[in-house]
């Protein structure tokens, strides 16, 4: 006969069900990246693949493929094509290639009489793009980890994709919350997804070619560069592509043409920017609403997890936490008016 009831092998059983879990996390965290990019891309392709695989009863693996294919021709080979980019630009900085070292020795002489620091800009240039180098090669990493990421990403999207009953029915299943709140869950997420994503990706790529169009007929050097880092800055609400306008605006200033620095400004923050604000509001009334603070803290907190892909991963993130935690809220509540009704009959 056993030692242990019921009570006791079933707390012994979720207590190794809790550990060997957080033992799974650990082993898993180095592709926690790919796990939330398949779910990003499922919830982003789950209407096309359900309307093509379902209703217009197209062959599922087919479907899926296309899906999958579509998305690395849009979404992947642009990303790492840019981001590579990008790092070779950052390169050239160091090695005072990049057209503004001129303006960076006028900074060091100003330092160097007021502040005794003779080196301020060159060194805080450098340790710039350094920083920037790190980022992007921290989700980049190299060739191997590339492959190995997107390999994963694909395999479980495309599980999620043709099983996408069976696994949808699991989550209902073990989800630890009721089914509506289950299904009002999924609703919420799908909206954040589309808002942090969908949303300021196309917000990120207006913003982003505006300023290179602006750049160019300024004839500001590397617009298409200036405009793959405004796109990037875009994620960030309060910061966003037109302050780059600023700097370039003072520089032309500083070089004696007052009245273009004056038309560069006016474009970036009057012309970018009023783009910029009608875009979040069409958004905002279509797929959802993600307050900027939720933006703002979620980019802190995806950067270090996720490099330069925490600009949107770390948003998305945040949102789903904050889903949670308003779901268990009225679990709690629920929970609570139903231990008071119980308390009211046995008295």
């Amino acid at each position: 006969m056993s030692i242990f009831n019921y009570k006791q092998r079933n707390n012994i059983i979720l207590a190794t069900i809790i550990a060997l879990g957080c033992f799974l996390l650990y082993a898993l965290s180095s592709l926690f990246s790919a796990i939330l990019g398949a779910i990003v891309l499922f919830t982003i392709f789950r209407p096309g693949y359900i309307y093509f695989a379902e209703k217009k009863k197209w062959n599922k693996t087919m479907v899926a493929l296309l899906i999958i294919v579509s998305s690395i021709i849009v979404i992947v080979i642009p990303f790492l094509s840019l981001s590579f980019m990008v790092i070779g630009k950052i390169a050239s900085i160091n090695k005072s290639t990049f057209p503004i070292h001129e303006w960076t020795a006028q900074v060091d002489d100003f330092a160097a009489r007021n502040l005794s620091q003779p080196h301020f800009a060159e060194t805080s240039l450098q340790k710039l793009g350094t920083y920037a180098a790190d980022l992007f090669p921290s989700i980049l990493g190299s060739a191997a980890g590339i492959i190995l990421t997107l390999l994963v990403l694909y395999f479980l999207l495309y599980f999620m994709l043709t099983q996408r009953i069976e696994f949808e029915a699991g989550l209902l299943k073990y989800a630890p919350f009721r089914e509506q709140h289950t299904l009002k869950f999924a609703t919420a997420m799908r909206n954040s997804t589309y808002s942090n994503v969908l949303g300021q990706g196309l917000i990120a790529i207006t913003q982003g070619s505006l300023l290179a169009l602006g750049f160019y007929a300024f004839e500001i050097p590397d617009p298409i560069f200036w405009g793959v880092i405004g796109s990037f800055m875009s994620f960030l609400p309060v910061v966003g592509a037109p302050t780059l306008c600023i700097p370039a605006g003072i520089i032309i200033m500083a070089e004696g043409h007052t009245f273009k620095g004056i038309l560069l400004l006016a474009y970036g923050l009057l012309f970018i920017g009023n783009v910029d604000n009608v875009l979040r509001v069409i958004i905002n009334k279509r797929v959802g609403n993600t307050h900027p603070i939720i933006s703002v803290i979620g980019v802190f907190i995806g950067l270090p997890l996720f490099g330069i892909l925490g600009l949107v991963f770390g948003p998305v993130l945040l949102s789903y936490f904050l889903l949670l935690l308003e779901i268990y809220e009225t679990n709690r509540l629920a929970a609570d008016r139903l231990e008071r009704m119980r308390t009211t009959t046995d008295t």
